[in-house]
């Protein structure tokens, strides 16, 4: 094609959102390879195929297992050590203090290890560092507490790799083992062991692991020493299969992609999680209003964002406190103020987002590659949500920082392609940031305040390609209906390839000249559509609902109706009272 840009699908160069529509690049005859070799719909091969499943891999990605794809444990760096060390303090009875991340990833994975820790019947201690008194990452004072309460052994969880300074603080006192994910930019601290796919010496390729599911590894890395050992010739073995509701959860909230391990691990954890066997995900899920079989959708939209808003504006480890709950009632207390405390979270984001996006729109006419905002009254804890609403709108690299005390403490969000992690740790290594670390899609930072523009000025630099990119990320679609095609059938071959996330995205499909017979603002606050469309010629009538529908071209052509639309979105299987229907979840829509 020698880069000439592809004709937009079904003409649309932009939608009522203002974006471009692109068909999905398929090669139609692996499709149909991978359709008659699996015994699949063709519809299912081809999407397969869009997504870079060869015929040989479709089994796996279809029927995801751990038996096939979990990997040796051993493979990561520093994994034998770490599980011996744990295993030692098993079999001593030490105990072990684990020390944790206030995001759904670290609460997830504190969970994992103490849950692991508890059966193996060691003592437990855990600290969770206040997001605004502490910040991020281990700290000196806390880990010298652990060690006075009795810990010898400290676990860092989703945190730790680059903490060398403040793990100093208990060297000779308590031994220390990190289980983390986040990008190393040296070698390791001087500890016991730091398991780490993003370290740089470990040649696992198991770099796309969120924590949690390196902590679930370090479990069955640590079982299988004690049996080895014989430690469960007189107590009973953990199953840790118990533990992936846990691993699910983290493994989708922190965005990780859903493929390979990470979707055999996403797809045996939700099975585990539909059980609701764990107080504390059940509570959560019921709060939620999660009634149906859970999905990565879920964990994404409803469990996640309240485990979250504790971290952001609340108690710090009041997440990791609901998933070791035990008992039903106290899970149902503690469940019923993270929803509380999510939705004042909403308010606190609701009152930033205005004014955030008023000076990110300044700076995208302006031709700012990465934009760049900060207020004196913005609340620190919601600055990352406030970011990614920024970078969904510009379609550019966005970084948010509350101002206090002469410093700017912020979190930013990228663009698929663009490393914001990168450039956050070289602006920290050019002396502008006081600190500052993350990974591609997302980072955080602190730096004094007088120091914004050299922070603008490096984000500019280092991300200048996102100046190239259109105002509105284009909308990739793969496949056109009319609405009588858009049946229950239909929808149950598309979910064959759930879960959907990061690397393995919703097939998008339009409608072709849908009509809107009725439109009501529906929900808590009306922030949601609910429509019922049909053809040209009338007949079927299907369900459609629009999310976030506030305000826009795209909210008005709806509730105004009847103009033929093509209407672009996710076509589902809908369970109620026993009974299967299509629906439809519209995400763009554009004048016919």
């Amino acid at each position: 094609m020698n880069g000439a840009v592809p004709a937009p699908a079904l003409g649309v160069g932009r939608s009522l959102s203002g974006r471009r529509w692109i068909w999905r690049d398929a090669e139609a005859r692996i499709g149909l390879g991978i359709a008659q070799r699996h015994g699949v719909p063709e519809i299912v091969g081809r999407l397969l195929a869009a997504r870079g499943v060869g015929i040989e891999d479709a089994t796996h990605f279809l029927e995801p297992t751990l038996r096939a794809l979990l990997p040796d444990p051993s493979l990561m760096a520093d994994m034998d050590v770490a599980a011996e060390r744990i295993a030692r303090a098993a079999m001593r009875g030490e105990t072990v203090a684990v020390f944790g991340d206030y995001d759904v990833d670290g609460a997830c994975s504190g969970a994992v290890m103490l849950t692991l820790l508890r059966e193996l019947g060691c003592g437990v201690l855990y600290h969770v560092p206040d997001r605004m008194a502490e910040g991020y990452g281990p700290n000196g004072p806390a880990l010298q507490s652990l060690v006075l309460r009795g810990a010898s052994l400290v676990v860092c969880v989703d945190c730790g790799t680059a903490a060398a300074e403040a793990l100093r603080a208990i060297h000779g006192r308590a031994d220390v083992v990190v289980l983390d994910h986040h990008k190393a930019e040296g070698p390791p601290p001087p500890i016991v062991a730091t398991v780490n796919p993003n370290r740089l010496d470990c040649g696992s390729g198991l770099t796309s692991l969120c924590a949690a599911a390196v902590a679930f590894l370090t479990a069955v890395a640590t079982v299988r020493h004690l049996r080895r050992a014989g430690f469960f010739q007189t107590r009973p073995e953990p199953n840790l299969l118990d533990l992936l509701d846990l691993v699910a959860l983290a493994t989708v909230c922190d965005v990780m992609p859903l493929v390979g391990l990470n979707r055999a691990l996403v797809c045996q954890g939700l099975k585990v999680m539909a059980r609701r066997a764990r107080p504390g995900v059940a509570a959560l899920l019921e709060v939620a209003q999660a009634k149906d079989r859970p999905t990565a959708f879920t964990c994404g939209f409803g469990l996640g964002p309240r485990i979250n808003a504790a971290g952001r504006i609340s108690e710090a480890d009041l997440g990791l406190r609901l998933l070791l709950c035990q008992d039903p009632v106290e899970a149902r207390m503690l469940a019923a103020t993270l929803d509380a405390v999510n939705r004042q979270r909403q308010e606190v984001e609701a009152a930033m987002l205005e004014d955030a996006l008023r000076a990110a729109a300044e700076q995208a006419t302006a031709g700012h590659a990465a934009l760049l905002v900060a207020g004196a009254q913005w609340h620190p804890g919601v600055v990352g949500i406030v970011a990614g609403r920024i970078k969904e709108r510009f379609n550019r690299p966005a970084c948010v920082a509350a101002l206090a005390d002469g410093m700017a403490r912020g979190s930013g969000r990228s663009v698929t392609g663009l490393d914001l992690g990168a450039a956050v740790i070289a602006a920290r290594q050019a002396g502008i940031l006081a600190t500052g670390g993350g990974h591609a899609m997302a980072a955080g930072f602190s730096l004094d305040a007088g120091r914004l523009d050299d922070f603008h000025a490096l984000l500019n630099e280092r991300l200048a390609a996102a100046s190239t990119l259109p105002s509105a990320a284009d909308l990739t679609v793969e496949g056109a209906l009319a609405v009588p095609g858009a049946t229950t059938e239909l929808a149950q071959h598309i979910s064959r390839l759930a879960p959907f996330g990061n690397g393995n995205e919703e097939p998008v499909f339009v409608l072709q000249r849908a009509r809107v017979m009725r439109a009501d603002r529906v929900g808590r606050e009306g922030t949601a559509i609910r429509a019922f469309v049909e053809g040209e010629g009338g007949g079927m009538r299907l369900k459609a609902m629009l999310f976030r529908a506030r305000e826009g071209d795209l909210v008005d052509a709806l509730l105004t109706g009847r103009v033929p639309l093509h209407l672009a979105g996710y076509l589902r299987a809908e369970e109620w009272n026993g009974a299967v229907n299509p629906g439809f979840v519209i995400s763009d829509a554009a004048l016919v």
